[in-house]
């Protein structure tokens, strides 16, 4: 190690001083991520102010690590090949920035993934289910009905407008008169 060491110029040696410490912190990000523990407090340099933190801020932390990895090891990785270091510097900060820009499509592109599981009860308009508790005529008691709603089977308070709906009868829904509260008809 001594020997690789000595064998480099100043220029590879401030290069290999930036990578190794920036490869390290961008794999501690980087499982911390995958884990799901990069959250932050709303006190970070990445919070937006609203107490949520954005990996789409051009400036921050995390894109500080991914350019200074980028440029040092593209640096790394042509200054053995090109003479010029002004040239060498100059693709070593393209690299960095590529490298910005490609992380930060990750996590964009990742973000847009996600699935919201809510249900809401504006959600069962139109639907069927069927009676649970038994539902008085003309909106005099609620009973529950209970669909069928994205893979799930939600229980709901419901009204209806006709005669009494009993047990296990299929019912449509037609409206949420407020909350969760649902305005069926017999289907």
């Amino acid at each position: 190690m001594v020997e690789f060491w000595s064998s480099l110029d100043s220029f590879e040696k401030i290069l290999w001083s930036i990578a190794l410490p920036a490869s390290l912190i961008f794999v501690i990000q980087s499982v911390l991520t995958f884990m799901g523990m990069d959250s932050h407090d709303g006190v970070s340099a990445e919070s937006s102010g609203e107490g949520d933190a954005s990996p789409f801020q051009l400036f921050s932390f995390r894109n500080l690590i991914n350019f200074m990895l980028g440029f040092s090891w593209a640096g790394i990785s042509l200054c053995r090949h090109i003479e010029s270091a002004a040239v060498v510097v100059l693709l070593a900060t393209l690299g960095g920035l590529l490298l910005v820009t490609v992380v930060m499509l990750i996590f964009f592109y990742m973000s847009r993934l996600g699935v919201s599981g809510n249900i809401f009860s504006t959600d069962t308009v139109g639907k069927t289910g069927v009676v649970y508790v038994p539902v008085s005529a003309n909106r005099t008691r609620a009973g529950k009905i209970q669909i069928a709603i994205k893979g799930a089977v939600r229980e709901f308070d419901a009204l209806t407008d006709g005669e009494m709906l009993k047990t296990g009868e299929p019912v449509i829904v037609k409206s949420v008169i407020e909350g969760n509260l649902l305005l069926v008809q017999k289907a």
